[in-house]
């Protein structure tokens, strides 16, 4: 009898990053949804994680994972780095043609994710959007408009796991969107990349900025950006850590820091703006 393996979707290959601190209670789950969703979705790929000196189970996890998929590679941090810098260190150890991450508490539904590999194929960054997004107004009343819509409608309530997280959540990209005058709809997200080129971009941000940045830089080297719809899902598991205070204030530092150096002082590569097709 003859059988026929199943047709993979994307016939390019691709690296899943993330990294994780203290996530002894969503490891085990992590790994395994990574794993059903590209075995089933691209003929090859790896998953580099970057353990970011966690003090619970979370490494001892993934090594005995490890056994049953050698395609996860394990990436140790001698102490807690943060998100900023083990995003920067995934990002250097990937190997393959493509990349892009997903948090280890599976916090974005990527359930379409062969859709959004086939826009590689015509766009230089495939960039996630939690939410419709809004339309830009005149001047600085367009930036009051988006806020506004935000707050308005139901997408607050969907854009993170509590009402006070979706405030930190827009807050964050208000001031992102004003400063930078970057017309993304969203910051913080799943986004795909060409692994050489993102490698290639400096990398400056040592917090949550990091993702940002690299947005901001790929749309002033000119790249295409492709907005996608990717919906996050509230955690269940484990402790959400990317709003505690202390990484609230990294944030805003790298990014006050980064304009005054960015826009103030023309410290930057000369612009040449991209092109971004937003979701409609």
């Amino acid at each position: 009898m003859t059988t026929h393996s199943k047709k993979k979707t994307f016939n390019k290959s691709v690296s899943l990053l993330t990294w994780a601190y203290n996530e002894e209670e969503t490891m085990e789950t992590f790994l395994k949804k990574a794993t059903e969703l590209l075995d089933s979705t691209v003929e090859d790929y790896e998953i580099i994680l970057i353990e970011d000196g966690s003090s619970d189970r979370t490494y001892q996890i993934a090594k005995e994972f490890q056994e049953k998929n050698p395609k996860l590679k394990i990436f140790q941090n001698e102490c807690n780095l943060n998100v900023g810098i083990s995003s920067q260190r995934a990002i250097q150890k990937a190997s393959k043609e493509f990349l892009f991450w997903q948090t280890v508490d599976w916090s974005y539904d990527i359930s379409n994710i062969h859709i959004f590999f086939e826009y590689l194929k015509s766009y230089d960054v495939v960039q996630g959007v939690r939410r419709k997004p809004t339309q830009a107004g005149i001047g600085l009343l367009k930036y009051f408009a988006v806020v506004f819509d935000l707050i308005a409608n139901k997408h607050l309530f969907e854009r993170s796991d509590s009402i006070s997280k979706a405030f930190v959540s827009l807050i964050n990209y208000f001031i992102i969107r004003v400063l930078f005058r970057i017309p993304l709809s969203d910051f913080q997200n799943v986004t795909f990349y060409s692994t050489k080129w993102i490698q290639s971009v400096s990398k400056e941000a040592k917090s949550s900025f990091a993702n940002p940045e690299l947005l901001i830089k790929s749309y002033w080297s000119g790249k295409s950006i492709k907005e996608v719809p990717i919906r996050f899902i509230p955690r269940k598991r484990g402790e959400a850590k990317g709003t505690k205070i202390a990484s609230i204030l990294k944030a805003f530092s790298d990014i006050i820091r980064l304009w005054f150096k960015w826009i103030v002082f023309g410290q930057r590569e000369k612009i040449q703006k991209g092109r971004i097709d937003r979701l409609t």
